[in-house]
């Protein structure tokens, strides 16, 4: 079997560029390569910046990755995202793996039910939001999606023919199908022109790019303007790409929609802790109420463990009176 050639990055960079660059040629995303320089730069201030990583090891990482848990009671999601940068730096970038014998004091995972709404609830939110932020809203409840994987929506990934809406490098890396909701599909199709009017204009006005993966700019240079590549929903502004400096159109910044909703919220008087998520863990659990098979869900929410998808169980709405005894079902004259 064939050794594969590991990236050496460029000696004479300073650290967090060579941690950038080693980033950028595996293809990680930009939110997960601020996240990853994040936490690196927290752990060298941890110790004062005073003692390059190389001089460090197991003891300090495990010093810092304990003090997350106890000092600081960060979650134990928290401490394991500050562990997978910390380990990346030293398997990717210094060529130090460690990650077999690090043992810090792990952050208690506490087990924590999903927030659901009633379909009134939805209802009530969804009166209260217009325009772009109600369609995606829509989107959220009707397909069971994230935040993030309704706002990176592109024109390629929607299949109006065959009913479907692809999720592509979703969580974990995963591609996942979902229907699109036979009441969603005029008002897609009218962002869609939408996104094409805007594409048309930038491309006149000499723009039309927008951001794709690192590994597709270089297999196809052009690919950027083409429309199907676009945005469903662009962002108001052509900006400056972070990476490369070239004017893109990006896509609509998610906060917005996260303050549309908190909104529509508080105008219900809602109390439940809502959130756009909250519409994901709610397309869950009223497919399991209406009798939808869970492995079906798994699929539909794209769960690599079907113990994932359970967890909607525990919050389902059951009326136990309405359950039929098995006894009830044997035939009283044959016993």
């Amino acid at each position: 079997m064939e050794n594969k050639v590991k990236f050496r990055p460029d000696p004479h960079l300073k650290l967090m560029d060579q941690v950038r660059q080693v980033l950028r040629y595996h293809h990680y995303s930009f939110r997960t390569e601020q996240a990853y320089c994040n936490w690196i730069v927290r752990f060298l201030k941890f110790y004062h910046f005073k003692i390059h990583p190389r001089e460090m090891g197991k003891k300090e990482i495990e010093a810092y990755l304990s003090n997350l848990a106890i000092q600081q009671n960060n979650s134990a999601a928290t401490q394991q995202q500050a562990m997978n940068s910390i380990l990346f730096l030293y398997r990717e970038v210094l060529d130090m793996p460690v990650s077999e014998t690090i043992a810090p004091i792990r952050s208690r995972r506490q087990p924590r039910l999903p927030v659901v709404m009633s379909q009134s609830e939805v209802k009530q939110v969804l009166t209260n939001l217009q325009g772009q932020h109600l369609l995606m809203a829509r989107l959220l409840y009707g397909c069971g999606l994230r935040l993030m994987e309704c706002v990176k929506l592109r024109v390629k990934d929607i299949d109006f023919e065959r009913n479907l809406l692809y999720v592509r490098a979703a969580k974990g890396g995963k591609d996942r199908t979902t229907p699109i909701p036979k009441t969603l599909k005029e008002d897609l199709k009218y962002q869609v022109e939408r996104a094409k009017k805007i594409h048309l204009q930038d491309l006149a006005q000499g723009y039309g790019e927008t951001i794709l993966p690192m590994a597709l700019i270089k297999k196809y240079p052009n690919a950027g303007k083409e429309f199907r590549w676009q945005y469903v929903f662009p962002g108001k502004n052509l900006i400056p790409d972070p990476r490369t400096g070239l004017i893109t159109r990006h896509h609509i910044m998610e906060s917005g929609l996260q303050k549309a909703v908190k909104r529509a919220v508080d105008l219900a008087g809602i109390t439940k802790r809502i959130s756009c998520h909250t519409f994901r863990h709610s397309f869950a659990t009223h497919l399991l109420e209406n009798g939808i098979n869970i492995r079906v869900v798994q699929q539909l929410m794209g769960h690599a463990d079907v113990k994932t998808t359970e967890i909607y169980t525990h919050v389902m709405a059951k009326d136990i009176s309405a359950v039929v005894s098995p006894l009830d079902g044997l035939n009283p004259g044959k016993l």
